[in-house]
């Protein structure tokens, strides 16, 4: 179960995306999302909290995200010159868990990454 963001996304977001939904395998170490995001990406996540330069310890949250995740139905997103939302549910081995990211970009890569979902729903359900 995997749905394609909009024509209207960035090329970046476009392969973010194909990063999360190709696998532990293909993911690896995180060296192929490693060049989307910026050295210093600007994270806020349910579970993690606020990280200014978390760009080490998301690609290692990914990681597990990528792990257990079945699959992934974009809902909606939506993109303008200062960035792009994105509403989708990820498929579980307990279930599904719906999440929403908000963007920002510099110079073709992830600047920030605010992430929003139910983090103990989504520990109930499998993640990690």
């Amino acid at each position: 179960m995997t749905s394609i963001l909009s024509a209207e996304a960035p090329p970046v977001l476009q392969e973010y995306y194909r990063v999360l939904t190709g696998g532990a395998d293909r993911y690896g170490d995180g060296a192929v999302l490693r060049p989307l995001l910026s050295e210093h990406l600007d994270f806020t996540g349910s579970l993690a909290g606020h990280l200014s330069d978390a760009t080490e310890g998301f690609l290692h949250g990914v990681a597990g995200f990528i792990e257990t995740t079945q699959g992934i139905a974009i809902v909606r997103d939506v993109h303008d010159a200062n960035g792009s939302a994105v509403l989708y549910d990820a498929e579980m081995p307990g279930g599904s868990v719906r999440f929403a990211e908000f963007f920002t970009f510099a110079d073709g890569r992830i600047a920030s990454l605010n992430l929003h979902y139910d983090g103990p729903d989504y520990l109930a359900k499998g993640g990690h």
